[in-house]
């Protein structure tokens, strides 16, 4: 079993013993210890927090817990009930919360369930706040309400629709040019949330919609992580229909993939290049994405005269940076899309009406647009260290020895070579390095990495 405690959220595999999984003490212990911090910030007798969840196994489970603990605190629940991650997200200012707890383990397998913990803006909680949790948790520091203040629990799943009409009503989803076009698109939404979200949104754009996997019952077809090894069904399905592209989304839905009409991949790290596109076209400010994502950003950001911004891995970070820079688009290559203007956070909604309003102004094909953008690839290595090994100071060495090459250290670091870079990023949670490099061409890409994997090596047998 696993549980992992983190500044940014609680996650683990259901069962086993306490401390050591998921279990029910631990969901109930982390939900009032992250409830006695916002009761402590807000300073009201009684928070209001949004609850929403994905539809794996555990859900109902573990938001019957996360709900009596809350209401055992004394706050005002508004439960959304299946919901994705950005509908919540959207929900928490929109129902004027103090906060917000999305139950969900992203592209984690069936037997992971999670706390994802948002402040009153609907967006991630800091570090800062992630530290506050686990210290009051690690303390029992929580008192629950008497009976006279017990609080309670408001259910309201109207979320879902007014999440796509605010899509909808953004001047750069053009609905008009998608229904004209008359898209048929393929779905995969690994039997969760996305199979409600996603359709829905579709029909509204006047699309054609072919579902596969779209029945929220939690059991995932596949691996639910949208990667290329566990699409082939998706893939097939697309040439079968002959359907214009397929979508797949996470079990959360702020991850993004796109399949071409001949059933190849458009590219994860190319979900953001595209929307970015479209968006740098009509509006002002530059854009986000973090250090292991693709160049293209950078080369489409160049063809608007407008910049990428670099920011350390994690939502969190993408975010603080594109408010730093007023950027109106941002977000990682893992096709998570941030627009700012609806909200700060990865939406996979808004990512599908962006791409498909570039897709029909455009005119041509799916495919056709994956090859207007350059072509990088990118190789993903990781180095297990022994526990003693000083990991920062084997990536200083490493930086050291390419100062003169331009590099960041913002997270970890990257060295760039041309049209080619490496990054090395140390684990939080593990003595690892993860090494990751791109360039124009696979083996260029691998090449680079395995030239700095044994750099890494040599240095930590000095």
């Amino acid at each position: 079993m696993t549980l992992i405690r983190s500044i940014s959220g609680i996650r683990g595999t259901i069962g086993g013993r306490p401390g050591e999984g998921l279990t029910p003490l631990d969901i109930v212990r982390y939900t009032a210890a992250f409830a006695t911090l916002i009761r402590q910030r807000s300073g009201k007798e009684a928070p209001r927090l949004v609850l929403g969840r994905d539809a794996r196994l555990s859900g109902a489970m573990v938001a019957d817990l996360v709900r009596g603990t809350l209401v055992g605190l004394g706050f005002e629940v508004v439960d959304l009930g299946l919901a994705t991650t950005p509908t919540v997200e959207m929900a928490v200012p929109g129902e004027d919360a103090d906060a917000g707890i999305i139950l969900t383990a992203s592209h984690n397998p069936k037997q992971w369930n999670a706390l994802k913990l948002l402040n009153a803006r609907g967006e991630f909680i800091s570090a800062a706040e992630g530290a506050e949790v686990l210290r009051i948790a690690g303390q029992d520091d929580y008192t629950f309400a008497e009976v006279d203040r017990l609080g309670r629990v408001r259910t309201d799943d109207s979320w879902t629709q007014k999440h796509i009409d605010a899509i909808l009503k953004l001047d750069l989803v053009d609905v008009k040019a998608i229904a004209a076009r008359k898209f048929t698109v393929v779905v995969d939404a690994v039997n969760s949330v996305g199979g409600i979200a996603v359709p829905r949104l579709l029909e509204a754009l006047g699309v054609e919609v072919v579902k596969l996997y779209c029945e929220p019952t939690g059991h995932f077809p596949h691996n639910p992580e949208p990667l290329p090894e566990h699409l082939a069904d998706l893939c097939a399905e697309v040439v079968k229909r002959k359907a214009h592209l397929g979508i797949s989304v996470d079990p959360d839905v702020d991850r993004l993939a796109l399949v071409c009409e001949d059933g190849s991949l458009f590219g994860e790290e190319y979900t953001l290049v595209a929307c970015a596109d479209h968006v740098l076209a009509h509006r002002p400010g530059d854009t986000v994405s973090n250090l292991s994502s693709t160049r293209a950003l950078h080369d489409v950001a160049v063809r608007h005269g407008r910049t990428r911004h670099a920011s350390a891995v994690g939502e969190v970070n993408v975010v603080e940076r594109m408010r730093q820079v007023s950027a109106p688009i941002g977000g990682e290559g893992n096709g998570g899309v941030i627009l700012s203007e609806l909200h700060y956070g990865r939406d996979a909604l808004v990512g599908i009406a962006l791409f498909l309003t570039l897709l029909a102004r455009r005119g041509g094909s799916c495919l056709a647009l994956r090859r207007s953008y350059p072509d990088y690839f990118m190789s993903k290595n990781k180095i297990e260290l022994r526990p003693e090994v000083d990991v920062q100071a084997v990536v200083d060495t490493v930086q050291a020895r390419h100062a003169a090459q331009p590099h960041s250290t913002v997270d970890g670091l990257r060295i760039e070579f041309g049209d080619t870079w490496v990054h090395l990023r140390r684990s939080n949670t593990e003595p690892i390095i993860r090494v990751y490099a791109e360039a124009p061409a696979m083996e260029q890409a691998d090449e680079l990495a395995q030239r700095f994997v044994h750099e890494v090596q040599a240095v930590v047998r000095g």
